[in-house]
């Protein structure tokens, strides 16, 4: 839906969004095809690896959060 409503009238983001975001998106992109390439099987993710990611996506949404609030506070 953003990229609809992002055509019809154009979104401003402050540029440390994409800085921070852009980062940690490539990042776990490279995570995620070194835990898919078949190291130890054909594009398995363990629970240990599958608990990584999740603690990863959890911390992340978490200081996001935070900042949030610590900005607006």
């Amino acid at each position: 839906m953003v990229g609809i409503a992002g055509t019809i009238h154009p979104l401003t983001f402050e540029q440390v969004v994409f800085s921070r975001d852009m980062l940690l998106m490539g990042v776990l992109t490279l995570v995620l095809f070194l835990f898919c390439y078949g190291f130890r099987g054909p594009g398995r993710i363990n629970r240990l690896e599958g608990a990584v990611l999740l603690a990863v996506y959890i911390g992340y949404t978490v200081y996001l959060i935070t900042t949030v609030f610590a900005a607006a506070g």
